[in-house]
């Protein structure tokens, strides 16, 4: 029998679905044909693989090759199918077991010398496997990613003849053998570098203890991009799922990333000049986008009304559902976008309105049309809105000034609040769904009659009357209240003013 099966693993999105290669040798002139759908990088195997398996000192058949890659209708993309493809032929020809291979999926990109090649998406691949119980044979340079699944048996091997020498049972590959460390919150930028703006900071500390999306408005130089630098260092450290989720976005996109600071929650700080598939992903073969590599961190758009209006408005699906759906004529990719949006904006076009100086020369028309720019739907999803201002000298002189509250002391706050959260609704604050509301922000009598005048006043929607009841349930968390007081919600409610005076 010349018929010989191999599996692998696919990328599409953070999926890995799985492929069964299969070879066929036959007689008939030699040659080597790929089918399954395969695309161009794909179907070059056959002369990668030909050419690493007689550097191996192997022998390649001098028969007539058919490998299928099923399912079939699967779009086949890349190089990782390449030490599939190869043991498969070399198990068909008799010249390594082919009982070998059922308890194994093969992972790699194959040079001409029979060297592994790192390939992306192994990550994604693990977290598919670890429910099949084989056995992950992946290149040693995807080592640093396999080290992360504690669960999954992997070994890593360095080149094609190290794989063979292992299925015969001669050389057993090694397991993976990376260094996987803990993330120190304080090797991050403090917030105690930031001076003044205890309005801000403290508009910070309820967003990272709610998860809620937040907008700062002032004129340049204020601490607007230093405040955001600081968020992800005060926010609650990422459990063992969100680093595994955040870890296989990257490992999607061909990132490589520090298995020592691993949970570091993300930060993506894309320039306003990126396009729509730079911020959401997209392209031929789908890609993560910065909203994606933003997962379960912070995504920090600056200069928010500098961004193509078409770029920013195909963030509002994201912000509601925590997923993008990038879909192609050939083929369709879902990526996790479950992010923390923090914008920074100046008040006018030159940034100086309200100034004391009166050096702002911008006309009313001119910020109004600035502020245009931003639509009412993507402000209406922002929770919260706070003032930068100018920070007076006596309060920047480091030795005159009160030194703040460092990260440390705000992060143990937010861990609090944020726990309370958790064990009422097993969720932050800011994706309480609408009966979950009902449920954990109950009003008294004054508490209603506060808002619907906030309501009145300020023309506010019924997803901002949400929004303000979630950021008022984070601001009474907080100050370890189990209800909703007057103070909590008038405190949400002026979040939500600052956008008034901005627009207005």
């Amino acid at each position: 029998m010349s018929l010989a099966v191999a599996l692998t693993r696919a990328s599409e999105g953070v999926a890995a679905p799985l492929v069964t290669v299969e070879v066929h040798l036959s007689g008939g002139l030699p040659g080597t044909s790929i089918v399954g759908l395969p695309e161009a990088a794909v179907r070059e195997a056959r002369d990668r693989v030909r050419v690493a398996i007689q550097n191996t000192q192997f022998e390649y058949p001098a028969r007539r090759v058919t490998v299928n890659l099923a399912p079939a209708e699967l779009p086949k993309d890349g190089g990782r199918f390449d030490l599939a493809i190869a043991l498969g032929i070399l198990a068909a020809g008799g010249q390594v077991p082919r009982e070998a291979l059922q308890d194994c999926e093969f992972l790699g990109e194959l040079a001409l010398s029979g060297e592994l090649r790192p390939v992306p998406g192994v990550l994604p691949a693990l977290l598919r496997a670890r429910h099949g119980k084989r056995c992950v044979i992946v290149p040693s340079g995807n080592a640093h990613e396999a080290a992360l699944l504690g669960d999954v048996e992997v070994r890593v091997a360095r080149t094609l003849a190290d794989v063979c020498a292992h299925l015969r049972g001669s050389e057993p590959l090694p397991a993976p053998d990376a260094t996987v460390g803990h993330h120190d919150p304080g090797s991050m930028p403090d917030l105690a570098d930031v001076r003044g703006q205890l309005h801000a900071r403290r508009a910070l500390e309820i967003a990272a203890a709610g998860s809620h999306h937040m907008l700062m408005i002032g004129p340049p130089g204020t601490g607007k991009s230093m405040l955001a630098a600081r968020l992800p260092g005060i926010l609650p450290p990422m459990t063992d799922q969100e680093a595994i989720e955040a870890c296989a976005v990257r490992s999607v996109a061909g990132e490589p990333f520090d298995t020592t600071a691993w949970r570091r929650r993300p930060f993506r700080a894309p320039h306003h000049t990126a396009s729509g598939v730079a911020l959401v992903g997209g392209g031929s073969h789908p890609r993560p986008g910065e909203i994606s590599l933003a997962h379960h961190g912070v995504l920090f758009l600056d200069e928010l009304p500098e961004f193509d209006r078409r770029v920013l408005e195909v963030l509002r699906e994201p912000l509601e559902s925590g997923r993008i759906v990038i879909s192609r004529a050939a083929r369709q990719a879902e990526f996790p976008a479950r992010f923390q949006l923090v914008a920074a904006m100046n008040p006018c076009p030159c940034g100086y309105a309200g100034d004391a100086d009166g050096r702002c020369r911008c006309t009313p028309d001119a910020i109004a049309r600035y502020h245009g720019r931003i639509s009412g739907p993507l402000l209406d999803r922002i929770d919260i809105r706070s003032d930068v201002p100018r920070v007076p000298l006596v309060e920047l002189d480091a030795q005159r000034g009160a030194r703040d509250e460092d990260s440390g002391t705000v992060r143990a706050r937010v861990v609090a609040a944020r726990n309370i959260a958790m064990r009422r609704a097993g969720k932050p604050n800011a994706l309480l769904a609408t009966r979950e509301i009902e449920r954990d922000c109950a009003l008294g009598n004054a508490e209603r009659a506060l808002l619907e005048r906030a309501m009145e006043k300020l023309s506010l929607s019924a997803r901002a009357y949400h929004r303000v009841l979630r950021v008022a349930r984070t601001i009474a968390d907080l100050a370890g209240s189990e209800r909703i007081a007057r103070e909590h919600l008038a405190e949400a409610v002026q979040y939500r003013r600052t956008e008034a005076r901005a627009t207005g």
